[in-house]
Parts: structure tokens; sequence; C-alpha cells
């Protein structure tokens, strides 16, 4: 069963709400512009949603307009206010936004003010630590304001506005003031026209409603301009035929909140979040609580663990059907900071590493009892994976490659069981505390830390690294290597190193050998999946590139397994044969069609002008193969059974990492189906051992369960 902690990103739709959608486009589907008794009928029902909503939101004398959602209440609000600023005697200077709103915000105000070219500056308020806005700051401002934007609550932290403390501020200011009421519909009072707000809009799916339907509140008095023109519809105002459907879900939920009893009280509220924040903190000991709870909603929390990525800990929550956030919906998907907790002036690493639960007014007792349940067991698996930074935990030794990747760039650790040592290749300093944890958690030796390249832009962070575990690097050069000897011994495996001068002058490979031979090579960003490393740094040597790729392929082969310093694809690894095949130049160079001169000309015209990765990062390769996609498709249950059943020899690689696993059950598909549990981590590790299979083995199918 799925346990839904997104709420602040949308909620499911109350069933008296879907009732009321289902009964309003079967019943009451009529125009509400129609003259006619089925029109009017429609009307009414409109009528009386927008009665409801007035009680409900003290909206007094103002203007209630039912439109799409709040960023069309947003801009609708925006465009009103700086309209009239166009034709005002005397234009002031500033637009306002507080630091953490939405950014619906800005960007409304940046469009409208560019388009209606009034050019005024716009600037974010400041918050302070506990994410509430400076008021000093906004009092000495607010004189030359037009208009000042700030929210109810804010949707990532929780933080509630001090709206009486702003409205103070703006006491003798000509500026409008708009409010983003959208997490605080259902959860606090906000008497609008108790108030000086001017413009305040609302989304109906923030609170049980359906998508697509929204409120805007207008103060009386205030100007306004419509967004939309067309059929005159809501008197005008915003054109468009009415969203009936979506009216009548919005009004059972208004209904719900008028009436009592469905959804909880402040006190419950309260008292259910304490229970999820007390389970948090036994899960996770180090845990920090992002702002202030007593400054927050009572339905969300906001917090980072200190070695503990924000992927990490949502992959976590996911295997447990826990549905949690890295914070705004919005921006979930792009791999950046949280600018809310940036303003807050929060560290780098809590910014990156945030999480949001939240939950919906309705929830009851068992629905926390369940989530604090599964939370709990979170902690355990994360112990039991030696991830948890303030526990010990009770993990198996660990044996192999393990892979990491933060922003595209590769680390990589090896670890032996027997000798209960473990090298560190290409080191990040973002995992600096999650190995250290790792390595005394596990109880291992660090034998190395080995860079495969000095870096120009910054150091190692091996001596972090060392640092962290208390203990001395030793007698080592610049990349790491222990001096005065020719292999690394781990166990029944060693390492060799290969120089390989060309994206640095001190680039080198790290070959991992055991008893049959040649296993695999760390190669840095010598040779990338679909990419050569760039040779046009401080630090390189690009009439020497050639002659070092020459070089790997007469010691490593063209079928050794290659891992690389940067996958920015989730290929995992390659050889020369596929990389030739794949990348025309490498090919020339390999074939001898092509100098070494000629090669280092021909990389440096496939460098100019790179642009960053999707990381925001420095590229460390010019893409030069196809960039293909991989062979990877999404399929249901049912079609995973169907071929299991056409292909009964089918190997199932099942790629969720242990604690992943420890959490949620892979689909039921019969006692016969071969499986194997590889996590994506160990990947690397795998796939030598099934390049060395027959080759009628067959291709083996990955599956990664959500």
């Amino acid at each position: 069963m799925e346990i839904y902690l997104d709420a602040n990103a949308t909620t499911p739709v109350l069933p008296q709400a879907r009732e009321a959608a289902m009964a309003a486009m079967a019943e009451d589907f009529g125009n509400p512009s129609s003259v006619h008794s089925t029109g009017l009928k429609a009307r009414a029902l409109m009528d009386g949603v927008r009665a409801r909503a007035r009680r409900v939101l003290g909206a007094g004398q103002g203007r209630l307009l039912f439109l799409s959602g709040a960023t069309e209440g947003i801009q609708t609000a925006v465009l009103s206010a700086l309209s009239a600023l166009r034709d005002a005697e005397h234009r002031p200077e500033l637009l306002l936004y507080g630091a953490t709103e939405h950014k619906a915000v800005p960007e409304a105000l940046k469009h409208w003010n560019a388009l209606l070219g009034l050019n005024l500056t716009v600037l974010p308020i400041p918050v302070g630590r506990d994410g509430r806005h400076d008021l000093a700051w906004l009092r000495a401002h607010a004189a030359r304001a037009g208009l000042v934007c700030t929210m109810a609550a804010n949707n990532e932290t929780g933080v509630i506005s001090d709206l009486d403390g702003i409205a103070a501020a703006l006491a003798g200011s000509p500026s409008r003031w708009m409010v983003d009421g959208v997490q605080a519909l259902g959860k606090l009072p906000l008497k609008l026209e108790e108030r000086r707000i001017d413009y305040a809009p609302f989304s109906g799916h923030k609170l049980y409603a359906p998508k697509g339907i929204g409120l805007l509140y207008v103060r009386e008095g205030a100007p306004f301009t419509p967004l939309l023109a067309g059929g005159g519809q809501e008197g005008a105002w915003r054109s468009g035929t009415e969203n009936m459907s979506g009216i009548a879900a919005l009004g059972a939920v208004l209904a719900a909140l008028e009436a009592g009893g469905t959804f909880c009280d402040a006190a419950t509220l309260q008292a259910h979040r304490d229970r999820l924040a007390a389970a948090l903190q036994e899960a996770f000991p180090g845990l920090l609580f992002n702002a202030p709870p007593e400054l927050c909603l009572p339905t969300t929390l906001n917090f980072a663990v200190p070695g503990l990525s924000s992927k990490l800990l949502l992959d976590l929550f996911d295997a447990a059907e826990l549905r949690v956030s890295g914070g705004s919906a919005c921006s979930a998907a792009k791999a950046q900071p949280s600018y809310v907790l940036e303003a807050m002036g929060l560290p780098a690493w809590q910014t990156a590493a945030s999480v949001r639960l939240s939950f919906g007014p309705v929830v009851d007792r068992s629905f926390i009892d369940e989530a604090c349940a599964r939370i709990r067991v979170c902690g355990e698996s994360l112990r039991e994976s030696c991830l948890d930074p303030s526990a010990p935990g009770q993990a198996l030794p660990a044996d192999g490659l393990t892979r990491f990747v933060v922003d595209g760039a590769c680390c990589y650790l090896l670890a032996d069981a027997s000798s209960r040592r473990a090298v560190v290749v290409d080191p990040l300093p973002e995992l600096t505390e999650r190995l250290a944890q790792w390595l005394r958690c596990q109880g291992y030796a660090l034998a190395a830390v080995l860079d495969t390249h000095s870096h120009g832009d910054h150091a190692s962070s091996a001596g972090d690294l060392w640092q962290a575990i208390q203990h001395e690097a030793g007698a080592v050069d610049a990349l790491g290597w222990p001096r005065d000897i020719e292999r690394l011994d781990l166990g029944d495996r060693w390492l060799t190193r290969l120089a390989l001068p060309g994206h640095t002058q001190d680039s080198t490979a790290y070959l991992l050998h055991d008893a049959r031979g040649l296993r695999w090579a760390f190669v840095g960003d010598t040779i990338m999946p679909g990419a050569l490393g760039r040779s046009d740094f401080e630090q390189s040597a690009p009439l020497a590139y050639a002659d070092s790729l020459l070089r790997l392929r007469e010691v490593v082969g063209e079928q050794t397994l290659l891992l690389p310093g940067h996958d920015y694809d989730d290929r995992f690894a390659s050889t020369l044969a596929v990389e030739r095949e794949a990348q025309p130049l490498l090919a020339d160079v390999l074939a001898g069609r092509i100098d070494a001169a000629d090669f280092a000309a021909a990389k440096a015209a496939l460098e100019q002008d790179l642009a960053m990765t999707a990381y925001q990062t420095v590229a460390c390769g010019a893409r030069v193969d196809s960039s293909c996609s991989l062979a990877a498709s999404e399929i249901g249950l049912a079609d995973l059974q169907a071929l299991v059943a056409r292909h009964p020899d089918l190997l199932l690689i099942d790629v969720r990492e242990p604690y992943e696993q420890r959490l949620g059950q892979a689909p039921q598909l019969g006692t016969q189906v071969r499986r194997q549990a590889v996590a994506l981590s160990g990947l690397p590790e795998a796939l030598v051992q099934w390049q060395s299979l027959p080759p009628d083995t067959g291709s083996p199918r990955f599956q990664c369960n959500k």
C-alpha cells in the first residue's frame, strides 16, 4: 500500500469531490451563461460554490474568480497591478517578492515588467534563518514599491509568513500586495478582508480538488486587468466557459471544510506531525529540520541527514512505498540545490540534501501509524547497509566493486572481504562522509585513494577522506599511489598502473588483475562512453593523447571493460571495440589513419565552445557518437509475465540497491523464473562475469521496481 506524503505537491481528489464532479458532468452539465433551465441550474451551482468560498476565505466584498489554478491567478494579479502602475502619475521604482516565493511569482513579475515596458527593479525580500521575511528590510523599501508579493505559507518548508507583520511594514506604502494562499487553504485562517491583501490566488488540487480549478481573490477597489478576453464570462474578468466539474468538486471540498468532521483540526495535525518528526529522528539520529517546526504548517516537515544525499533518501522512501519529494514538485526533476533553503542561509550540503514530507489534513491516525512504521524500517535498512552516518550498522562484509555517481562523475570503491581492505578510485568531495562511514561501519582499512588524473580547478578530495577516517595516507605520489611499489595487492586481486598522458599530463589508468588475468581498467576521462576526454586544459598533453590510446589498446586489448571517470548517460562501462565503432576519431587513430598532431587538431576543433553539462558542471569530453538511446522500456506486470512465458530461460536482473530490496518485494512471476540481484552500483562487477559467459547464453533483462 502506498503512503502518500507529498501533499504540498498535489493531493488525491476527495471522494465527495469526485462524486460532485461526476454529477456536474452527468446532470449539471449546462453552460452557466445559457438562460434556459439547464444553464440556470449550472449557474446556481457555480454561485453557490462562490458564496461558500467567500465564507471560507473571509473574502467579504472582494471579487472571487474561478480560473485554472494559482499560476493563472498569479499572472492575472501581477498583470493587473502592473498595468495600473503604467498609468500612475508617480511611478514606483521597485517590485518586491519574497526570496522563498514559488518561481511562478518572480517569473511573472519579470515577464510583465518587461512586456509592459515598465522596467522597474525587481528585488527579492530577504528572509532570515527561520524562513520569515526581513520586515525591517521590507519597511525600508516599501515606500518605493509598486507591488509586494509574499506567501501565506511556503510550499517547501511550510514556514508560515507573518502576514500581520508584513501588513504593518506596508503601512503608508502605495504598494499593492499579493499573497499566494495555495498552501494555506484549509490549514490557516486567512481572513482576507480583514487584511489589506489586494490579490490572493489558490489552487484546488493542493486541497483534494482536481487539477485545473482555482480561485483568485481581488480586493474591492483593487485595479484589475483581465488576462483572458473573450466571451465575457466571470463578469468579463476571466473569459472562457467555466470548468463546471472542477467548480463542483472544489465546492464539495469547501463544503467539507465548512461542515467540519472531514478535515483534522490544528491540534490533531500538530500531533500527527510530531509523531512523524519523532519517527524520522529515531530512524535517522543525525537528522536536522531545515525550518523551525513551531513556525511551520502542521502538515510539513523539511529535513536533511548529514552524509546522505536527497536522492538516496528518496530512493529509500520510494522502496518502502513512502512518497516524499526533494522540494518543490516544479523543480524536483532538476538536479539543483533548493533555492528556498539557500535564501534562508543554510549550508550547501543541507540545501542539496533536503527532503520534504507533507501530508494532507484529512489523514487519520492509522495512516500516520503506518507511515511512522515504514520510516523506522527505512532507518533499519540503512544501518544494515552501512549507510547511516550515526550508527555502527550490522552489515555483512562487503566484497567487490561499487560505483557511485555524482552529477555524472564516477567514484569507485573496491573492497576485499578476505583482507578487509579497500581502495577508492577517483574520490569525490560529495562522497567523503559516506565513504568514511562505510569504512568505519565495515571495519575495513583504506589501502589507497587513487585519482586517475590531477585537477586544474580544484584539489583532490583524497586528503579529506584520509582525514575523515583519521588516518594518514603515508608516502604516496600526487595521484595517491603508494611509493616504491609496482602493484597494489587487495586479497587475491591486485592493481597496476598505466601512464596515459593526454587528458592531463599525469593521466593514469589503474588495471585490476586476478588469477584469470586482466579484469577491467579504471581509465578516468581518457575514454568515456561516447566521448574522449578533453585535452584543452592547461595541464593537458594533447600531442601525447594518440600514443596513449595506442598504448592502452596494446596493454588491455579491445574487449577489456573500461570504467570511466564520467558517465553522463548511465552506460556504466565500455570497451575499446565498442568505442571504436561509436567514435570515428578514435577509430582513425587506432587504425593509424591520422598521426598525433592531426588527432590533437581534430580534438581541439571538437572541444571549442563546449556547453556545460545538464548538471551545470564543466563537460569533461566532447560527445562524438550518435548518443543513441539505450534499449530500455517500461513494462507492466502483465507484460513482464508474458515476456517470461515467451522466454522461459530468461534471467531477470533485479538492479535495486540492497537497502531498497530489503524494503520492497519483487513482482511475483512464478518459481521457475531465474533471478539475480545485482544492484546498479555493483553492475560493473557483474558485467565482467557476464562478459565471460558462453555466446549462446543470451542477454539478461534488467528489472527496476518502483
